[in-house]
């Protein structure tokens, strides 16, 4: 499953999860780039990696500086402050989250509704950081905001899209309303981002009990879209 960050080209697998992580995609991007495209990618992979671990609110630029290994006066030459840094990582990732679903959904056209799921869960369990910043802190980054509520319209459309041809192929296209079917995706949709922050980066201790694994939790969500989803 092949989709380009800006002109770079790399690939989604499932048995590589880290294919979905932002920051290797980062990272691989700006291999064979100028020196100062690659210093801005290494600048972009630490407060990935620094926003996995704690809070927007504690991210400091040397700590950022120290992870990506270059001098405080460096971070200035790419970014004015913190805040416009994650504000283009956050912008960033709702481009990349957009890629890794298409890019799913076209390479498993028979089974997309798990495969999207799949994919979804993967982007939350490798970008913790950027996912409850999306999540949880979206108001304090308006481009990205917007962005994500054009990804979450845009993919909720699609969806709506090829179940309505389903029904239409199968003779039940008067069944169900099409504002219906975009009330019930979007209510899934946001079942889906409750539970799986819950239990990636939340961590509530029950649903971490109850979920039994990866495997397990794709398959409910899964089952929970296409029941919410049929007449």
């Amino acid at each position: 499953m092949t989709a380009t960050l800006g002109d770079f080209d790399f690939s989604f697998d499932f048995d590589r999860p880290e294919s979905f992580s932002y920051a290797v995609a980062l990272r691989e991007a700006a291999q064979g780039q100028r020196r100062g495209e690659r210093t801005r990618a290494e600048i972009c992979v630490a407060a990935c990696h620094l926003l996995d671990r704690e809070s927007l609110f504690d991210l400091k630029v040397s700590a950022i500086c120290k992870a990506a290994k270059v001098a405080h006066g460096t971070f200035y030459i790419y970014f004015s402050d913190r805040h416009v840094l994650v504000s283009d990582l956050t912008l960033g990732f709702v481009g990349f989250v957009q890629q890794a679903m298409l890019a799913v959904a076209e390479a498993n056209p028979d089974s997309s509704i798990r495969a999207t799921t799949a994919a979804y869960f993967m982007l939350f369990e490798q970008n913790p950081g950027l996912m409850k910043c999306l999540v949880h802190n979206i108001e304090s980054f308006p481009e990205a905001q917007d962005a994500f509520q054009k990804l979450n319209r845009e993919w909720i459309t699609t969806v709506v899209t090829r179940i309505e041809r389903r029904l239409a192929r199968d003779g039940k296209q008067n069944d169900i309303s099409h504002e219906e079917l975009m009330r019930r995706a979007y209510a899934l949709g946001g079942m889906t981002d409750q539970y799986l922050s819950g239990l990636l980066l939340i961590g509530d201790p029950t649903l971490v009990t109850i979920s039994q694994g990866r495997e397990a939790v794709i398959d409910t969500l899964s089952l929970l879209w296409q029941r919410g989803l049929e007449p």
